[in-house]
Parts: structure tokens; sequence; C-alpha cells
């Protein structure tokens, strides 16, 4: 089957994404939940922004190409679409109240209503509008409604090679009344595309890798924060600023993490989740809370958030440690169509998921998107819920576990990690360090265990792998990984004991076939040049290479794009999967690995460069023709940024 695929793929029947076979994980994961398409209609391209049921339970859908759609029959394979609304500027969410559906256009937040019962928009109403660079980086979301009718909305920073906020408020979260009163409300924003209020009322969003974020992460919000990029506090100098904190208070480079200098500035506030880059996804999204009362699983309560680059949904267990959030993030779902945006709740108790990925390319490889996510009814073998002791961890299992391995210490795995703080794109993890389960006690009830751990630390990620834990019937564990930012610990005070330090003993690895200096052999140089660059869609600027073998080559690798890339060239045929497969294993250590696993099945690699950055890569080509391939290994990426190298 690989190698037909393969063959529809050469002749450019199939394009690359498409031939992704479904990961072993996703089949485990269908046993109890199932992707199901809503068709959508071969002339609309639905390039989902915003998704929200009415009071008559159809769906809207507001789409990048500025319509947005009014869905009857949504649970149906037989839906019947009707354009609703035209003529916006690439709407990135959508709401409903009262009969009229609430939108941001990229200048303005928008009230659309039907005035006389035909399913299309009679009134297109500004509520208040906001300036435009014209940078295609001015993404605007939103609006989520506040108890009091008051609406929020959220502004994306500009990009010129990094962040800016090139128009006032960019980089802001706003409060905007129905009246159209605007009240700056918190800073530090980044991305900003998913954004929630929870039953107390209070207000979290998740922001995407890139300058001064060091990895995914959801923040809960209050009025005068400061989540962390300063380029907003640009108009914190306003009369409105809620903070008077100034872009020249915060250093470029401290040497700390997020949370260390959260305690050098009152009003930076520290992730209470982290979503560890390329393991949990690339680009973060969704917020959405489990409101269902357990008719979608064992999860009540928490909260699922979904990954645009991945195409996959993370699970999220919070909890209110002296009054601040942190939690427990695990991987959920993986195999959507394209890159999740936002996700709903139907009212079977269905979640609605919407996707796009035009520019911002995804494992799912359709452009866009609508699926339904729905329950079967079995529950799986899962962590529940990780809460933080100030001795340790306590787990709670969806099923009694097998009490014999549940006692052994040494079925728990706990390293602690951490990311920099700093003007840079993205951060290496740092301070890695592995902790020490001395003790395991479990419930009569087989349903939590008590983990007594040495070596935890508070500001730091701390993963638990349980790779070998099983039910009391024997099932293995679904989802064996969880990582919980530890900000706080009951009654204040820490008291695991500490260990030995771990030395970083993979920070700045040497790896053998990343060559940067010409060979001191080549006596007469190097025999061929080539300069190869990237083009955003995850793309390389060629699609195909050819050269001689044994040939001595210098190729100059130029990153001009937005976000991380490699290059690594592998050995012939089907070496490139196998590649790919081995760099998403190396969890941890692939940011110190750049993302390229030590196998013959390498021939040379870049290291990982960051936007607007350059590296020479030298290597003789293999003496058997044949084809052969560039890839970047940047989890997410291989399936589609490839290119064909045929060795004459």
């Amino acid at each position: 089957m690989k190698k037909l695929i393969l063959v529809f793929i050469l002749l450019g029947i199939v394009n690359v994404s498409y031939a992704q076979e479904k990961s072993d994980l996703a089949k485990k994961e269908s046993n109890y939940y199932k992707i199901v398409d809503v068709p959508i209609p071969d002339d609309i391209e639905l390039e989902v922004g915003g998704l929200v049921l009415t009071d008559k339970d159809k769906l809207g859908v507001s789409t990048r190409h500025g319509d947005v759609w009014l869905i009857d029959k949504p649970y149906s394979q037989k839906p019947n679409y009707t354009r609703f609304a035209q003529g916006l500027h690439e709407p990135l969410g959508l709401n409903y109240k009262d009969g009229s559906f609430y939108l941001s256009q990229r200048g303005e937040l928008t009230r659309l209503t039907d005035n006389d019962g035909d399913d299309k928009a009679d009134s297109y109403r500004t509520i208040y509008s906001w300036p435009l660079s014209g940078n295609y980086h001015d993404y605007s979301y939103g609006p989520k409604f506040l108890e009091n009718g008051d609406m929020l909305v959220t502004l994306n920073l500009s990009w010129i090679g990094h962040g800016a906020s090139l128009a006032k408020w960019r980089g802001w979260m706003l409060k905007i009344t129905p009246e159209g009163e605007m009240t700056p409300f918190a800073t530090g924003l980044r991305s900003p595309s998913g954004f929630e209020i929870n039953a107390e009322g209070d207000i979290f969003y998740t922001e995407n890798q890139g300058d001064w974020v060091g990895s995914g992460r959801m923040t809960h919000l209050e009025k005068g924060d400061f989540a962390g990029n300063p380029e907003g506090l640009v108009w914190s100098g306003d009369e409105q600023s809620p903070l008077k904190l100034k872009m020249e208070d915060i250093e470029r480079e401290s040497g700390l993490s997020l949370y260390e200098y959260s305690k050098k500035v009152p009003e930076l506030k520290a992730p209470a989740i982290w979503f560890p880059h390329t393991i949990q996804g690339i680009s973060t999204s969704d917020i959405l809370y489990d409101t269902t009362g357990g008719k979608f699983g064992p999860f009540e309560g928490q909260i699922f958030v979904g990954d645009q680059g991945h195409s996959k949904i993370m699970r999220v267990f919070m909890e209110k440690v002296n009054g601040v959030y942190q939690g427990a993030s695990f991987n959920f779902v993986e195999g959507f169509s394209s890159g999740i945006l936002r996700m709903i709740w139907g009212s079977d108790n269905s979640m609605f998921v919407g996707m796009t990925s035009r520019g911002w390319r995804s494992t799912g490889g359709a452009e866009f998107g609508l699926q339904r996510l729905i329950w079967n009814g079995k529950t799986p073998f899962e962590i529940k819920t990780m809460k933080a002791k100030a001795d340790g961890f306590e787990l709670e299992f969806t099923k009694p576990i097998n009490i014999k391995m549940a006692n052994k210490i040494e079925s728990y795995q706990i390293t602690s990690f951490n990311y920099k703080y700093h003007y840079n794109y993205g951060s290496p993890i740092v301070g890695q360090q592995k902790a020490l389960v001395t003790n395991a006690e479990v419930s009569k009830d087989g349903l939590s265990v008590k983990l007594t751990v040495d070596g935890m630390r508070l500001g730091f990620i701390h993963q638990l792998k349980v790779p070998n834990l099983e039910s009391i019937n024997g099932e293995k564990i679904l989802h064996d990984t969880g990582y919980y930012t530890l900000n706080e610990v009951p009654g204040g005070k820490l008291i695991s004991q500490p260990t030995e330090s771990m030395a970083n003993a993979k920070a700045g690895v040497l790896q053998e076939k990343r060559v940067n200096i010409m060979p001191i052999t080549w006596i007469n140089g190097v025999d061929k040049q080539i300069v190869i660059s990237t083009k955003p869609g995850l793309k390389y600027d060629i699609e195909e290479l050819e050269l001689e073998a044994n040939t001595k080559v210098e190729i100059t690798f130029n990153n001009n794009d937005d976000m991380m890339h490699n290059l690594v060239i592998t050995q012939k045929d089907d070496a490139v999967d196998e590649v790919a497969q081995l760099a998403l294993k190396l969890g941890l250590d692939g940011p110190d690995m750049n993302y390229v696993p030590e196998t013959d099945l390498v021939i040379a690699h870049s290291g990982i460069l960051e936007p607007d950055s350059s590296e020479k890569v030298f290597f003789q080509t293999p003496k058997t023709p044949g084809q052969y391939w560039i890839v970047c290994t940047f989890p997410g990426h291989a399936s589609v940024m490839r290119i064909k190298l045929i060795i004459k």
C-alpha cells in the first residue's frame, strides 16, 4: 500500500499530505472517539475562521474568504448551506446572541442581523473599529461574551521578521460594550487565536511559539496583565492603558525562564499550562471546556485545546492552587483532515471542529475542513487527573489499575525542564533534570495513586511517563505521557527533596553529519554550490534537484520563513519517511538534536534555523544513482516540506 501511494505521489496524482496513513495512535484513539466529515459542497471553500450554533441549532461558519455560511442539519450527511453574509475581511471568530451574529474582521467588530427571516444578513453594523497597518499578520479574533453582555476580542501582532505592534492595540485583548465603548484589558499577546471564559468568569488564552514565546502555552488573563511579548507595551503610555509597564523595562536576554522573570516584573503572568513544542503540537488554537456533563467521555469539566499545525487536540486538567491556575496537558485525538482553528459543542454533545491550513501548513493535508468528533460510549484507560502535592503528584485514572504494577516506583518516570524567556523565536529546552519517584501509594479501589517525588521544581514543566501501566483487565494506557506546569504547591511550601543536578549532556550535542565547514580533504574545493531557501506554506523554493554522483556539494540554506526549519538529506526511496518518524520520537531531546535522529539513513543535515537565518552544509553525494530526498524533519513539516534529489 505504501509503495502504491508513493507511486501516486511521484506521478503528481496525490499530494504528499493526503498520502499519510493514519498513525497507530490515531487508530487506537478511534476505538473511543470517531472523526466524521461534515459534507461540504464542491463549490464552497470552507476555510473556517469561526463556528457557532444559532438558537435554531443551525451552524454558523465564518470563513477566511469573508463569508458567513448558515448550515441547516449539520449533524446529517446532507446538510443545507446558505450564504448568510459576504464581503467581510477575513473574520477569524464568530458568536451569536439575541438573533444576531457577531464577528471580528481584521479592522472591526461587526454585528450581522437577518431582519426578514430569509437566512441572509440585512444589516452589517460596525460596533467598534481599530486601525490596521496593512501587514498580512494583522489578524483579529473573537468575540467572546462576558456575563454582562460585553465582548472580548484579541488582536494579533504584525510581522516584520519579528512580532511588532504597527497599529494601535495590536498585541492586546480589548473589552467592548454592545454600544461600542472600548477598554484595553491586557497585553503581551503575540498570536492569541484561542481564548475562552470558564464557568467562574476567568479568562484564558492560548499562545503560539515565537519571539518571546519558548513554546505553546495557555495563560490566565486578568485586567492589567502582561503575558510576555513586550511589543504591545508601545501603547502602555495611553491614558486608557490598565498598566504602565514599558518595552524598555523588559530585558531581551535575562537568562531566566518566564516564571523566574515574573518574580521581577509583577505585571508578567506565568502560564497556567505549557504545551511542549513539537511534542504537543506546534501552534495552539482554540479552547473548549467540557460542559457536556459526562456525555463526551470521562473528562467532564476539563479543557480541550486544538493545534493548527499538528491537526490534533490536547486535553488539559486544570486546578487552582493558592489562587493560581496550573495543571497537566495530555494528547487526546489526532488525525484531523486539516489545521484545527475552531471547536464548539453540538446539541448532541459531539464536537464540531473547523479547520484551515492555507498558508499555515498542517499535518492534515486538506486546505480546509469541517468535521465532528463523536464519543462512542467506551471509556479509554487514561490518566484522568494529575494533581500537585507539596511532595509529589496524585494521579487519578479512568479505570482501576493493575495494583501490582502501580506499586512499583519504576513504573513512573518524571523529568522536569523549562524554556528561556527571551526575544528570540522559540527556545531550546533548558534545565532538563530527572526527578526520582521514591514511593507509590495506590488506593484500595485502584483508581488513584499518590507519588512521592524528589526533585520537583517550582516554575518547571514536569513530564510524567507511565509506559508500562495497565488496567486491572490488562488494557494498555492510551496516552502514557502528561506534562504538569508547576507554579504552586498546596500549603505554599515545596517539601519535595532535592536530587543531584543532572548535567545537560545533550545540550550542544556534536552531530557528525552536520558539517558546516568545508572538509580539509577537499583540496580542490567544492564541485557544486547550491542555494536552497524556504517560502510560506512549509515549502522549499525548489521541488526537484539533480546532481551527479560522488560530487562535493556546498548548500547554503536560507530560512526566509517565519517559523523554524532544518534541511536533512536522506538515503534512497522510503528512508525519508523512516527518518521523519525517528525525528518525532526524539521527544525532549529533539531540540538539542536539531530534530535529526542518529541513523545511517541520514546523509547530511543542517541545524534548526530560526527565521531569517542561514547555514552552510557540506556533503558528498552518494555513489549509487537513484532517487533520494531532502526534507525538513521539524515535527509536523516532513510530510510536505521535501525536495526530490535525483543522483545521476
